[in-house]
């Protein structure tokens, strides 16, 4: 049991930052754009993002309940405390995750709002 609770942590771990840290940039269509003011405004845009309040926190919390349950469920107290450690990072992650996603949005929607078009 303990070697499959690692395997699946360690898997689980390796595709959630992938994609916790990929902040995709926007992609506009160029026509008609002059784009030293398209810089300008994507770098505005980019650190109004910022304001975003970061989830992971939240994130870790309920994934260590998450995982506490679970491993208090299948097994013994060392079971509870690894599974609350494991749904921590996950849950950390996870909201780290959720946290660029809601970036990223941002910044899309602030080149929108100044009449860029937007194709991702």
């Amino acid at each position: 049991m303990k070697n499959i609770l690692y395997c699946i942590t360690i898997l689980a771990i390796t595709f959630s930052t992938g994609c916790a840290t990929n902040r995709s940039k926007p992609i506009i269509d160029p026509e008609s754009v002059d784009m030293e003011l398209y810089q300008y405004d994507l770098a505005e845009c980019e650190q109004i993002a910022e304001q975003v309040e970061q989830k992971a926190g939240s994130g870790a919390v309920s994934g260590a309940i998450v995982g506490g349950v679970i491993g208090a469920i299948v097994g013994d107290s060392d079971s509870v405390k690894r599974s609350a450690g494991v749904g921590g990072v996950l849950g950390g992650v996870k909201g780290a995750g959720a946290t660029e996603r809601e970036k990223s949005q941002v910044v899309k929607n602030c080149l929108r709002n100044r009449g860029y078009r937007i194709l991702n």
